[in-house]
C-alpha cells in the first residue's frame, strides 16, 4: 500500500472547520485548567486574575493573533480544493504546536505558583478562542457560497 493511499483527502473548507475547531478546543482546554486552578484561590484573587486574563488575551489577540489567523485562512485558501488533511497545519505550525505542547506540559510540572499559571492559561486560551472564530466565520461564508451556487 502506498503512503498516497493511506492519506485523508478532504475539501478544503473542511480543512478551515477542522483548523477552527482546534484552535477552539485547545483554547477551551486551556480555558478549563485555568478555571480549575482559579477555583482553588481566594474569590478575590481569582477574579482578578482571570479579569487581567481576559484582558490580555483580547489583547494578545488583536495585536497578534487575529492576524496569525487571518495568515493561516490564506494559506489554507491557497491550497488545491482537495486536499491533505495534515494540511491542516503548516510544517512550521507543526514545530509550534509540539513546542507549545512541551512548554505546557513543563509549565505544569514547574514550580511556578498557580496563580501564574492561570493568567497565562486564560491568557492563552482566551487569545486561541477569539482566533478560532475567524475560521469558523470564513467556513460558515463557504458553506453559504456553495449553498447558494446550487441553487443557481
Amino acid at each position: 500500500m502506498t503512503t498516497k493511499r493511506l492519506t485523508l483527502v478532504v475539501a478544503r473548507h473542511w480543512l478551515i472547520l477542522l483548523a477552527g475547531t482546534i484552535w477552539t478546543a485547545v483554547g477551551l482546554m486551556l480555558l478549563w485548567r485555568a478555571y480549575g486552578w482559579l477555583m482553588a484561590m481566594d474569590p478575590t484573587q481569582a477574579t482578578s486574575i482571570g479579569m487581567a486574563g481576559m484582558v490580555m488575551g483580547g489583547t494578545v489577540y488583536r495585536i497578534h493573533f487575529a492576524q496569525l489567523a487571518r495568515k493561516n485562512l490564506r494559506r489554507l485558501s491557497q491550497l488545491p480544493e482537495k486536499v491533505s488533511i495534515f494540511a491542516v497545519n503548516s510544517r512550521q505550525g507543526y514545530v509550534i504546536v509540539v513546542f507549545m505542547v512541551g512548554l505546557g506540559i513543563a509549565l505544569r510540572r514547574s514550580s511556578i505558583p498557580r496563580s501564574y499559571l492561570a493568567l497565562v492559561y486564560t491568557t492563552m486560551g482566551g487569545t486561541l478562542f477569539l482566533a478560532s472564530l475567524h475560521f469558523h466565520r470564513r467556513f460558515w461564508h463557504l458553506l453559504q457560497r456553495q449553498r447558494h451556487q446550487k441553487d443557481v
